[in-house]
């Protein structure tokens, strides 16, 4: 014990995992109590005689005792699950701590966060390394109410690896004016509970981002129903199925479809605060999530390049197996990122917390590098180049007004708004909306987020009514084309114009 205290005196966090193991590994026939200085510890062993199997523990601790009773002045209070991997064979092992200030100061990086009571719970079992449980660790912290008054909680692990403080499993389950924190956590290590400034924690109140929540809710919900009738309109409409944009915008529409499909459910979770019953579907929630999140920024892109080809080459714009090499681009590289991703560490799919201190979760990417990487970084690629396209549509467009005024006369109403029209229907296949989230930061937080969360989920819509258009237009030009065709074989009268 005299070691470990020196240590943590000289900032070596790393003892900590040290003293851990073995002090789980010290035998024992019954459970034992030690309290040293600012550090009490607890042993628990099943009776070798046990006639049940474990069924969960509960451990509160004070300054100078632990128990599995209720004490006075509990400062900790673990509840255990049954799912615990704890049998007679097996010891489990509770530490509370309080470190030292330069031990603190090593996992701390910023001058607005501290350690709420510079305060570590660490829990283990001895040769298990417990990860992944269905049935969480919750741990109970109380903290000093002024804090509250500046600061937020956010419950964090010590990273064996990188001995940083971390966030992944954990969610914090905290409401203004308690003076406790609950971290429930799927596995078992050090846990504290962060105080962070609330200059660092997004500017988003409580009524705000439950109004983010139903309206994004509502707008999902609305374009999931368009994208579902543009898809039938494709499958049913023989003209349209014929045109190569067409195919390719309802490829877009299939892959805005999934997204819709597997977002709608996780957003159900932030407004009813319910938990999925099993991981493994959370698994597969957050990998459809991710793969169909991908495949929309593909196909965006691949709308970019044919309106490229389109617009900017116009002439030997022919590419042999064209949908074929697009279609790899568009479902290809997604399955691709995914795979990847799930076969390195699969563990980097499931639940994660919406913010810093509500108690909800959604099912997605848990690693911030893999989610800056493989969903930010090939956002801003693809809404890079869309939107140079888009500048190039617009200069073209203007080029080609310009040119029918100086031949035909000033342009009219009538071509004004069907310019605005086909600019707006361009804007929503390449998915410019999806910017707005660039806006969502600093003094533009509640607008950008507000224009993002109403703008975007509406995009099924936008495409629906482009589909309607393309099918009125083809069936018009379909039925002009066999008027001509029968009046010209003197089958009916060629219609006059007055």
């Amino acid at each position: 014990m005299g070691e470990i205290s020196q240590d943590l005196e000289d900032g070596r966090i790393s003892a900590l995992q040290d003293f851990e193991t073995g002090f789980v590994t010290t035998y024992i026939t019954e459970p034992e109590q030690y309290v040293v200085g600012d550090m009490v510890a607890y042993l628990y062993r099943i009776p070798l005689f046990a006639l049940q199997p474990f069924t969960g523990l509960s451990l509160f601790a004070s300054e100078s005792q632990v128990s599995t009773e209720w004490i006075p002045n509990t400062i900790v209070t673990v509840q255990l699950p049954k799912e615990l991997p704890v049998n007679r064979f097996h010891q489990l092992a509770f530490i509370v701590v309080s470190l030292p200030q330069k031990a603190a100061s090593v996992l701390l990086n910023s001058s607005e966060v501290y350690l709420s009571n510079n305060r570590l719970v660490g829990l283990g079992v001895m040769g298990c390394n417990v990860s992944g449980l269905q049935e969480r660790v919750n741990i109970s912290m109380t903290v000093t109410s002024d804090s509250m008054k500046t600061h937020s909680p956010q419950c964090v692990f010590l990273n064996d690896s990188t001995q940083t403080l971390d966030t992944d499993g954990c969610l914090t389950l905290w409401e203004p004016g308690q003076s406790h924190v609950v971290c429930s956590c799927d596995h078992l290590t050090f846990f504290a509970v962060l105080m962070i400034s609330n200059k660092e924690t997004t500017q988003v109140s409580p009524e705000d981002q439950e109004n983010l929540t139903y309206i994004t809710f509502i707008g999902c919900s609305i374009s999931f129903c368009a994208l579902v009738v543009a898809v039938v309109l494709f499958i049913t409409n023989r003209n349209i199925r014929a045109d190569v944009s067409m195919t390719i915008h309802v490829n877009l529409a299939i892959a805005l479809l999934l997204l819709n499909l597997h977002f709608l459910p996780n957003t159900a979770m932030g407004i009813w605060s319910f938990s999925w019953p099993s991981p493994w579907f959370c698994f597969y929630l957050a990998i459809a999530l991710h793969f169909s999140l991908l495949t929309s920024f593909c196909w965006m892109a691949v709308e970019g390049f044919h309106l490229y080809l389109l617009l900017v080459k116009v002439f030997n714009i022919y590419v042999k197996h064209y949908l074929l090499k697009v279609s790899i681009v568009g479902w290809g590289v997604p399955v691709v990122i995914v795979s990847i991703v799930a076969i390195v560490n699969r563990d980097v799919y499931g639940s994660v917390s919406m913010d810093q201190t509500n108690s909800t979760a959604i099912c997605f990417i848990r690693d911030d590098v893999v989610k800056v990487v493989t969903v930010m970084g090939l956002f801003g690629l693809v809404f890079l180049f869309n939107l140079s396209l888009l500048t190039v549509t617009v200069r073209n467009m203007l080029r080609m007004r310009k040119s029918k005024s100086n031949q035909f006369g000033p342009n009219d109403c009538d071509r004004t708004k069907k310019d605005i029209c086909t600019l707006l229907g361009v804007m929503t296949l390449l998915g410019t909306t999806w910017g707005l989230i660039f806006f969502s930061f600093g003094k533009l937080t509640i607008v950008g987020l507000y224009a993002f969360s109403i703008l975007n989920p509406l995009q099924g819509l936008f495409i629906l009514v482009w589909f309607v258009m393309a099918v009125l237009k083809t069936n018009k030009t379909s039925r002009t084309s066999t008027e001509t065709t029968l009046s010209s074989q003197g089958i009916v009268p060629p219609v006059k114009k007055s």
